[in-house]
């Protein structure tokens, strides 16, 4: 995956003697193109005009949606300013600034649905401030809130390729523990608890891990490469190795799902 706009060449005021900042990735996270074009061609079936997009960072899945929805008009909501400096580059550059907006917000209790089609990919965490297992849960009765009847959920979320060891949760985030993910049969039991049937159940294949992980940190590994005894090496370089090290520990033990969602009426 590639993206033609570079934190470097568009983001004012960087400086081009530090580390870039995920200039390789399109989607924040193990999304091929051949998916996201799966799923926008799914996710347009029911003609949505309203789009809302939590925990947005530029909006990539949005900006797409919007594009192949020409009715539509959407909202990205998320906390980083400049991931959503991003996004609205990316909507004037292919002439979508008309119709997406960036939100600096945060999502706990928003009042900005219930819009036709809300994508949560990989943001479940910006619905609830509970602390798992209880954050799903949260996370799902927020979404059946903010999407309309015959609407659309797009939900990414985490999950236990198998229970991992002890010594892998040591490996992954601190804190990592069992009850962070659920398996994936049990995902879609509270899937459907939480008022949804699924239209269609995919998980992220290794090579779609692999591909994000990788440009994750490309570009930030070139430049250490090249500047060994920058100020800022020790501490990029520290990032980097950690890193790496968290992601062969739940390489092939965290999946995640891309759920199509269907909200039950009433």
């Amino acid at each position: 995956m590639t993206d033609t706009t570079t934190e470097t060449d568009a983001a004012p005021g960087h400086r081009t003697d530090e580390p870039p900042r995920l200039t390789r990735l399109t989607f924040h996270g193990p999304l091929s193109e051949a998916r996201a074009q799966g799923l926008v061609q799914r996710l347009t079936r029911t003609n949505p005009t309203s789009v809302l997009d939590i925990g947005c960072g530029w909006g990539e899945l949005m900006l797409r949606v919007l594009s192949a929805a020409p009715d539509a008009t959407g909202v990205g909501i998320d906390i980083k300013a400049e991931d959503l400096a991003r996004g609205r580059r990316l909507a004037e550059d292919r002439g979508l600034a008309g119709r997406a907006a960036f939100v600096e917000e945060s999502a706990v209790g928003t009042s900005r649905g219930p819009a036709d089609l809300v994508l949560c990919v990989g943001a479940s965490q910006a619905l609830s401030s509970a602390e798992p297992p209880q954050l799903l849960t949260d996370a799902l009765r927020e979404l059946r809130r903010l999407v309309a009847d015959g609407g659309r959920v797009l939900l990414g979320e985490g999950f236990w390729q198998r229970t991992p060891t002890a010594a892998e949760l040591s490996g992954m985030w601190p804190g990592a523990a069992p009850t962070d993910h659920h398996d994936l049969a049990t995902l879609l039991d509270l899937v459907v608890a939480a008022g949804f049937r699924p239209e269609w159940t995919e998980t992220a294949t290794l090579g779609e891990w692999e591909e994000f992980e990788s440009a994750y940190q490309a570009d930030v590994e070139i430049w250490l490469a090249e500047h060994p005894d920058h100020p800022l090496a020790a501490e990029t370089r520290e990032r980097l190795d950690r890193h790496r090290a968290q992601w062969m520990s739940y390489r092939g033990v965290l999946g995640i799902a891309y759920l199509t969602l269907v909200p039950v009426r009433g």
